[in-house]
């Protein structure tokens, strides 16, 4: 999750910070905390969303109209949501890629679906389980996108109670960028979050998309 070329934070302008969160898709994970974007767009937080293939694929309007909404950048989460490897190497038990072609096609086959839904090619790509290795980390890169990890787990995969993710969350430091999951309605990320982006705001940081 921490190899030479996996962004992990940026250089801030201030008390700037990114926040991001994941769509990963597939069976049981293609719901949409509405509550959670809504209060992102009440607030004017901006927020890159990593989207995943089958999420677009399940929600292709909702995610044209996040498209469309300058608040949101739209990130590439991958095809099948494998952790991105050339040997098959694991991740909490999800298979990574095989090789560097099915590497290839994980980041290419959803970074085509990104163009069709918003007319242009993603900047950034975060792996499923964010887990690379060096030469699938060259690979991203060579495909024209930046590999982005992160420096908050916010949510540690939409498992944390809403006290975890606030508690996460206020660890925040300038040039940070956090990493929670936008598909668990029914988890602690949303209510944990609408507690600590407003509590981080009152201790003067800015919420800026990735640059």
């Amino acid at each position: 999750m921490d190899l030479d070329g996996i962004i992990t934070g940026f250089n801030a302008t201030g008390k700037q910070f990114a926040v991001t969160f994941d769509a990963c898709g597939g069976p049981g994970n293609n719901d949409i905390d509405e509550n959670l974007l809504a209060f992102l767009q009440a607030q004017r937080i901006p927020a890159t969303l990593f989207l995943n293939k089958r999420w677009i694929d399940a929600n292709p309007a909702r995610a044209g109209q996040l498209a469309a909404n300058p608040l949101f950048e739209i990130g590439n989460h991958g095809t099948a949501h494998c952790p991105l490897s050339v040997n098959g190497r694991a991740a909490y038990e999800i298979g990574g890629t095989a090789s560097a072609q099915a590497a290839v096609d994980e980041v290419w086959g959803n970074h085509q679906r990104i163009i069709a839904l918003t007319g242009h090619a993603p900047r950034f790509f975060r792996a499923g389980t964010a887990h690379y290795d060096d030469v699938a980390v060259s690979i991203v890169r060579e495909l024209g996108e930046t590999p982005v990890g992160f420096s908050v787990n916010a949510d540690f995969g939409a498992t944390a109670s809403s006290g975890q993710v606030q508690s996460n969350m206020m660890t925040a430091e300038s040039g940070g960028i956090s990493l929670a999951h936008m598909h668990r309605p029914k988890s602690g990320t949303g209510a944990g979050m609408l507690a600590a982006l407003p509590a981080l705001a009152a201790k003067g940081f800015e919420f800026v998309h990735l640059p």
